[in-house]
């Protein structure tokens, strides 16, 4: 059975998190918060692929784990408050995050938050 369109599935370089997202995205995320805990961090410092065997992610999602594929991480599932805390694992800024997402660097992008949220193109 087709799933459903959703009025929002088509707004470029967007991935919505809805309930679809939330369960398709239910190991990464769970991944992601597991990083909460010191005890989990070490581990997943040690052996990175190793660890993400414990969760059921599809290969997509470990794929885009492995390689810190921010926005590919929200298209699989990954809610951007959850998948933050790979960042913060990594020493990355909200900024650095943003700035990949858009293809910018992480100074291009902290300027275009100071101007609102647009880039200097947008007028």
């Amino acid at each position: 059975m087709a799933k459903p369109k959703r009025d929002y599935d088509d707004i470029p370089g967007t991935f919505v998190f809805d309930a679809r997202r939330a369960k398709q995205g239910y190991a990464l995320n769970m991944f992601c918060k597991s990083l909460d805990v010191a005890e989990n961090r070490e581990q997943f410092r040690r052996d990175e692929a190793r660890y993400l065997s414990s969760f059921d992610l599809t290969d997509e999602q470990r794929e885009a784990v492995l390689e810190r594929q921010w926005l590919r991480l929200l298209e699989l599932g990954g809610n951007m408050y959850f998948t933050f805390k790979l960042a913060i694992f990594d020493g990355k800024s909200m900024q650095h995050v943003g700035g990949e997402m858009s293809g910018m660097t992480e100074e291009e992008f902290r300027e275009m938050m100071l101007r609102g949220g647009r880039r200097e193109t947008d007028g």
